[in-house]
């Protein structure tokens, strides 16, 4: 699977939509990590897909 790069201004506006907390950005994982919500959000041919229900709880393993 190819990592499409994700705009460095869309990551600046980008926040969980559970917590409204700011993101990190895990390009080896493809993810956005809201660390307050212990979430991860998959990033889709470079699309965030900012669903509760797709992102993959953090103490998941």
């Amino acid at each position: 699977m190819t990592q499409t790069p994700i705009d460095p201004k869309l990551l600046e506006i980008l926040v969980c939509p559970l917590t409204k907390a700011p993101l990190d950005y895990d390009a080896a994982a493809q993810e956005l990590i809201s660390r307050q919500a212990r979430l991860a959000y998959p990033i889709r041919d470079g699309i965030p897909i900012m669903l509760v229900d797709e992102a993959r709880r953090l103490d998941e393993q």
